[in-house]
């Protein structure tokens, strides 16, 4: 693990993650943090476990930034190229075991990119 320092509030926030299987927002966080870890304090540890390469991030339909443990990431580069989920019926959003190609663009050099894939999980399509 890349963290320096392992303090109360990372250790809080690590174990939000240890709970769930999938991605959390940062909405969600905050709500569950609220008495324990103030909003600041949560965005500044969030921030460093990204850099850290033990969190990635990606946007929902709707702009909310969501977390989720990487694998096999680094400090120097994220691995963490694979599309992410999003129930339309209930909100559960999470990672998707794919690999996805990104195409090399002539005269582009691609840093990142983010796929977010709409439908219903396996628990609302029955």
């Amino acid at each position: 693990m890349g963290i320096t320092r392992r303090t109360k509030s990372v250790d809080l926030l690590l174990a939000e993650f240890d709970k769930e299987s999938g991605a959390i927002s940062v909405i969600e966080l905050i709500e569950r943090l609220n008495y324990k870890i103030n909003k600041t304090t949560i965005y500044r540890v969030l921030d460093k476990l990204e850099d850290d390469a033990i969190l990635h991030s990606f946007l929902d339909s709707n702009g909310n930034k969501w977390y989720a443990k990487c694998e096999g990431c680094s400090k120097h580069r994220h691995y963490d190229v694979h599309p992410h989920f999003e129930c339309m019926d209930c909100g559960k959003v999470d990672c998707l075991p794919v690999e996805i190609l990104i195409p090399n663009i002539k005269n582009r050099q691609i840093e990142s990119s983010q796929i977010l894939i709409k439908g219903k999980c396996e628990e609302c399509v029955g």
